[in-house]
């Protein structure tokens, strides 16, 4: 059995894992599964399988999900339906104490429930700015205003923290100026290094560590680099590590969304995400891809892996 985790997050195609999952789950290059709604039928259902994974002979797998509110909520029957995070930013407009109470009540429920039934990280909070023209981030988005959105995660995030649960901001630097869907083709945003720092990377900036990880966007700032973030060395190691400090783990956005396109086939996109200062990939719903780059990937973990690992395990 090897003695740490690998750097692939893969999916399951059920609501129990099949023969293929467990093949899958079991190879050393995987080191976490994301769970999607056609995972879920009930909490009873979901627990189970989530004892399933951790009942594998491997080292703990990370079990993730996409659990924001709104549209983005994988688990919904028998789970508390969370709102949009619009709505915590018009509260916010109305009544800014009411709105970082509610903030931390959220984020103290995403963590619990999703703990209950043995979930270890919701990809969340979306640090992405409402400027009115992304459809993918939307509603999803907390308000427009960068310090909004940074002292409204900071209160979702200690929810976070009350419950246990770690934390990941995403998509860095900022996917609510660029109007395209990443999951369908690879969009621009021709905005200079300044005006991007300034707004829509800030809270990355103002909320530092209390991050604990972060997703970058399948996005190409075109006056910055011509790769999209999540493949460029500029944007995730000049930018993130060494001019905002971030010390966490960096999570790829699915690297079968038409945005990450752009760096080749699969295991040349995990190649590439590697290199540019990705931690962990994730591939999803996609087995043959999966297959196809743990066949074929090369990968040593450098010496901050496993401490960045631990730390998106719960706590308390």
């Amino acid at each position: 059995m090897n003695a740490s985790p690998g750097p692939v997050i893969v999916d399951i195609a059920g609501t129990e894992l099949s023969v293929d999952d467990i093949a899958r789950l079991s190879h050393p290059l995987v080191g976490g599964v994301i769970l999607f709604a056609r995972n879920f039928e009930s909490r009873a259902q979901v627990t189970a399988l989530c004892r399933q994974i951790r009942a594998l002979r491997r080292p703990p797998l990370l079990i993730c999900v996409d659990h924001e509110g709104g549209r983005v909520q994988r688990f919904r029957k028998g789970f508390s339906q969370i709102a949009p995070m619009r709505e915590l930013g018009e509260l916010w407009d109305r009544d800014v104490l009411a709105a970082c109470k509610k903030a931390t009540e959220v984020g103290q429920i995403i963590g619990e429930e999703l703990r209950e039934v043995g979930v270890d990280l919701s990809f969340t909070p979306v640090l992405d700015l409402d400027h009115g023209s992304s459809a993918v981030i939307g509603d999803r988005a907390f308000h427009r205003d960068p310090r909004v959105v940074t002292l409204l995660t900071k209160s979702l995030m200690h929810g976070l923290l009350l419950s246990g649960m770690a934390n990941c901001g995403k998509h860095f630097p900022g996917h609510g100026y660029a109007k395209a869907d990443s999951h369908h083709e690879l969009p621009t945003d021709d905005r200079d290094l300044a005006t991007i720092l300034a707004d829509d990377a800030a809270p990355y900036a103002w909320l530092g560590d209390a991050l604990t990880a972060v997703m970058p966007a399948h996005v190409v700032y075109s006056s910055v680099d011509p790769l999209p973030a999540g493949f460029s060395k500029r944007w995730l190691q000049t930018i993130l590590r060494r001019r905002l400090g971030f010390r966490g783990m960096i999570f790829s956005d699915d690297l079968t969304m038409e945005g990450a396109a752009v760096a080749g086939d699969i295991v040349q996109r995990a190649n590439a995400a590697f290199a540019a200062g990705c931690d962990m990939v994730l591939v999803c719903n996609r087995p043959d891809l999966a297959d196809q780059l743990l066949a074929s990937l090369h990968w040593k973990a450098d010496r901050h892996f496993s401490e960045r690992f631990s730390r998106m395990r719960p706590r308390g």
